[in-house]
């Protein structure tokens, strides 16, 4: 990039597949000044990976333990405080960015700010090679879910949140915003963080010409022509509790937690019903809806 930026990537790590996180950090390596890969307790053979590769720009940050993906994200964010960074952008272990996305990118929240707009985040356009489709961004509109498709290879589209992996972030807006929700662990980590700085009056946008490959969950399930996301049991306990707690929070708008809640209870049923081995999704969804009315968060004890 021309600018003289600092945009410092923060890759959060969990037992990672080698080959698909030297992929990741081999396409970062030239689109951002700095690469803070922080690790979720993997053990000594990603430091081991490090060491091997010795590359000045990248440094790994090993925490003891699974802390979840908002607590690793954190520590990311404060490295990038003491580094001074303009902004962060966040990447899953698996992603794979565009050659040219960061660059894209940072384009259109260079325009926004200069039009005044209080920015939160800019996203890509992912694409999960296992569907037909790249999936598209979300906006609700009254009590509806309403898909915002690239309509153009250069537009760029107004939404509610984007997903944390590729998101370009202003450090000024995390410090204004304030940092990931640790309570949350994994999932909906994003949407409550994005959803938090839209009610502050801050907007994201999606843009179309950048462009990530990345795998939404596990194998999807077909359901009649389409491919659907699906996510491990333990997984989807995170997800439903996470989403219950969000809906408790005063400060989210109604029409908001009706238009997603419509979208969980479907989810709700369709997991019940096809996900293998269905009872124990059952039963994960049913703790996490518990659990989520009832304010118990973090890390599930999975002892219980």
């Amino acid at each position: 990039m021309s600018d003289s930026v600092n945009i410092l990537a923060i890759v959060v790590t969990y037992h990672p597949e080698s080959k698909a996180l030297l992929r990741l950090l081999d396409r970062l390596e030239k689109q951002v000044e700095r690469i803070l890969v922080v690790d979720n307790g993997s053990g000594d053979a990603l430091t081991r990976l490090f060491e091997k590769r010795n590359r000045e720009n990248e440094h790994l940050i090993p925490l003891e333990e699974n802390l979840g993906v908002a607590a690793a994200q954190n520590v990311g964010i404060e490295q990038a405080r003491r580094r001074r960074a303009d902004y962060i952008i966040l990447f899953d272990q698996d992603s794979e960015p565009a050659p040219d996305m960061v660059e894209q990118l940072y384009a259109v929240a260079k325009a926004k700010t200069a039009a005044g707009i209080k920015l939160a985040a800019v996203g890509p356009r992912y694409l999960d090679a296992r569907q037909d489709n790249p999936p598209p961004f979300i906006k609700i509109k009254g009590i509806r879910v309403e898909r915002q498709p690239c309509n153009a290879t250069d537009a760029v589209v107004d939404v509610d949140y984007l997903i944390s992996s590729g998101c370009l972030i202003p450090l000024e807006t995390v410090i204004q915003v304030g940092d990931m929700r640790e309570m949350l662990f994994i999932d909906y980590v994003d949407i409550e963080w994005g959803l938090r700085a839209k009610s502050q009056g801050y907007r994201s946008f999606g843009v179309c010409a950048a462009t990530m490959r990345h795998d939404l969950g596990d194998t999807p399930i077909k359901f009649f022509a389409r491919m659907l996301p699906l996510h491990s049991p333990l997984r989807h306990y995170y997800h439903f509790r996470n989403a219950l707690w969000l809906y408790r929070q005063g400060w989210l708008p109604i029409r908001w937690k009706l238009a997603d809640g419509q979208r969980l209870l479907l989810k709700y049923g369709f997991y019940t019903l096809f996900a293998e081995p269905r009872r124990l999704h059952w039963w994960m969804m049913t703790k996490g809806i518990w659990h989520g009315m009832g304010g118990k968060m973090g890390k599930l004890q999975e002892n219980r």
